[in-house]
């Protein structure tokens, strides 16, 4: 009797595919599992108020990158990192780390808090009552002046703190001397202003109701003597009018390079030809060093899934875009403060949302951690995480760095913590 071959191929076929299917079953749900040991430098997950171990900085090199070259993919480890003991989830009265105590020095919101003159108290605008305010670490608050100024929506303040340009929704405009109580009128088509580093001068943008009107200008703090520098024309959204603490530049100017690129300009007083540098992204956010010699800024682009990150760049002189260097943190330049012209303090929100950097207004809704930043060594780490889950708008740091304050975007009242 023949054989049947075709009948015995199938069975044959038959008992191979019931043994590559059990293989399968056993190699995907009932081999035993064997856990992965983490790196030295491995990012571990740890509990609200939880530190991580040593090790888990990155430090970041600020000296690697010349001529405007862009930072390579790996980062440099420059000294050990801190030791920091892991916490229980108890709220510490100092920053070391993890949760942090916070105290509310503020009833009412505190509109656009900045440091005071002396250097360790703060001063802000109070739209409920109209008064500006000095305060204390502890919470002691003083009027400014008697003088009541309604419905402020913006505030520029000189260098010393003593002179501040008062712009309204009606587009009013005002000069407050808070030494003398004196108030000056400003034109209604003047806006975004900024003090020059002598607290003397102003650098403005003029906006006519023709493009071929729109000027960069510069005028005494008082308004007189207006001096056109740069024809804005229909530029008026990517030049930002931004003094320099060394003086030398009085505005950035923004154009695109590509799609994730742009050029980056700057604007001297009297006609320079200043270098250029690039910025890897859009939705620039800049921030001045307090020589002048650094910019800080934030910029969003496809590689960083449209989420604000932190790059610091030279700045002045023919060292203008040389030293650009990536910081490894998600937030926007405007969420830092530098203490010194080389410590840098940054709220970081603890997520972002895809897209955050475009759609800033609705995503940025994240609770902060308080990052520090070496620009001399390159190393950053987390110093606290600020109890009350604040989504922080803005910090502060003393002069003698004991205390940060920050005013919460969750109900706009100002904050301070413990440094040391």
């Amino acid at each position: 009797m023949p054989l049947n071959w075709k009948r015995i191929l199938l069975l044959i076929g038959f008992f191979a595919a019931v043994i590559i299917f059990g293989w399968l079953l056993y190699a995907l749900f009932l081999k035993p599992t064997v856990p992965e040991v983490p790196g030295p430098n491995a990012n571990i997950n740890v509990g609200p108020g939880g530190l991580p171990e040593a090790g888990v900085n990155v430090n970041i090199p600020t000296n690697g990158n010349v001529n405007g070259a862009l930072p390579g993919g790996t980062n440099v480890n420059i000294g050990p990192p801190p030791s920091i003991s892991p916490t229980t989830g108890a709220i510490s009265e100092t920053a070391t780390g993890g949760l942090t105590e916070t105290k509310v020095l503020t009833s009412n919101p505190a509109f656009q808090p900045t440091l005071a003159a002396d250097g360790n108290n703060a001063i802000y605008y109070d739209k409920t009552t109209g008064l500006f305010y000095k305060i204390t670490p502890d919470g002691k608050a003083t009027p400014l002046t008697d003088q009541v100024f309604y419905d402020v929506e913006n505030i520029t303040w000189s260098p010393n703190k003593e002179k501040a340009v008062l712009e309204y929704p009606d587009g009013a405009n005002i000069v407050y001397d808070f030494a003398t109580n004196q108030q000056i009128t400003l034109p209604n088509h003047w806006k975004d202003f900024s003090f020059s580093p002598n607290n003397d001068q102003l650098v403005l943008k003029s906006m006519g109701t023709d493009a071929e009107n729109r000027w960069l200008a510069v005028a005494k703090a008082d308004g007189s003597e207006a001096e056109k520098i740069e024809l804005l024309g229909d530029k008026d959204a990517t030049v930002y009018s931004d003094w320099s603490p060394s003086g030398q530049i009085i505005a950035i100017y923004r154009e695109d390079k590509d799609f994730d690129r742009q050029n980056l300009y700057f604007v001297g007083l009297n006609d320079e030809n200043l270098k250029t540098t690039v910025t890897e992204g859009r939705g620039f956010v800049g921030q001045w060093s307090t020589a002048g010699d650094r910019l800080l800024y934030s910029v969003y682009s496809s590689t960083s899934e449209y989420k604000p990150t932190l790059w610091i760049v030279e700045a002045q002189g023919d060292n203008i875009g040389q030293n650009r260097v990536g910081l490894k943190l998600e937030t926007w330049a405007d969420k830092c403060t530098f203490a010194d012209n080389d410590t840098v303090y940054c709220a970081v929100p603890q997520n972002l949302t895809t897209g955050a950097g475009i759609f800033r207004s609705d995503l940025d809704t994240a609770p902060c951690d308080i990052y520090k930043i070496d620009l001399a060594t390159g190393f950053k780490s987390k110093i606290a995480v600020p109890n009350g889950n604040h989504n922080i708008e803005k910090i502060l740091v003393t002069d003698d760095g004991s205390y940060l304050y920050f005013n919460s975007k969750t109900d706009g009242k100002l904050y301070d913590i413990r440094l040391k």
